[in-house]
């Protein structure tokens, strides 16, 4: 059964960077729209993508745009009472290290980060693109090919999107949500860590599965045709279950 899918992007690149992704899943015949990352944090704006995202079977995103799909969904079940199928690709519930939530990036590190970007943007544009490479042994090409996708980015946009970085925590969504969820992480990479497959796997969600595969924090966009493979089986099983 052919799935309409909301496809979320990550920070810091804009939508092109998931056009693989999107154009393999079209291939297999699902009907496939981009949306750039959004400020989730603010209730008229997050309404607005709420109710795009109800027109949809699947919510899916990359990094923050996967914590922008998990906050879709929860709140599509709770004004709506449906449940749309959650996947997240390379996607840390918590991106910023708190108490609760260790296995993250540290409090220091992040606010050195946003520090830089309101010193000079496009150099810390650029350092965050090799992070998303980092880890690999193709690193190199996997940085030239994302180079070419990228695009320019309303500097607004990237503040408010650090702003949900920084302040998103949604572990206790996923632990309660009641409908399908698939989350996919990648060994070696740099910005979210391996460990957070194990957090998310002792979590007693009912229909919670999760995976890790080998790549870097760009795999969505440098194994488009393994991450919908992936993405395929999930919707089949999903299908033949309700079947």
């Amino acid at each position: 059964m052919n799935q309409r899918i909301l496809l979320i992007t990550g920070w810091g690149g804009g939508t092109k960077l998931l056009d693989p992704l999107k154009q393999a899943l079209a291939v297999q015949g699902h009907d496939v729209e981009l949306c750039n990352i959004f400020n989730a944090l603010d209730e008229q704006v997050l309404q607005q993508k709420v109710e795009l995202a109800r027109q949809f079977d699947v919510i899916t995103g990359w990094s923050l745009g996967g914590q922008l799909a998990t906050v879709l969904v929860d709140q599509i079940q709770k004004q709506y009472e449906l449940e749309k199928v959650l996947i997240t690709l390379g996607s840390n519930p918590c991106f910023v290290a708190n108490e609760i939530w260790p296995t993250a990036m540290d409090q220091p590190t992040f606010q050195q980060f946003k520090q830089s970007f309101e010193q000079d943007a496009i150099a810390t544009l650029k350092k965050f693109g090799y992070m998303v490479c980092q880890g690999t042994e193709t690193t190199k090409t996997d940085f030239i090919s994302l180079q070419s996708l990228i695009q320019a980015q309303n500097l607004e946009t990237l503040r408010e999107g650090l702003n949900c970085l920084e302040h998103l925590n949604n572990a206790d969504i996923l632990k309660n949500y009641a409908g399908r969820q698939y989350h996919i992480f990648a060994k070696q990479d740099f910005l979210v860590s391996y460990k957070v497959e194990r957090n998310l796997r002792k979590f007693n969600a009912k229909f919670l599965e999760t995976e890790l595969l080998s790549g870097s924090h760009g795999f969505p966009l440098f194994e488009a045709e393994l991450i919908t493979g992936k993405i395929c089986q999930f919707l089949k099983k999903i299908e033949q279950t309700n079947g």
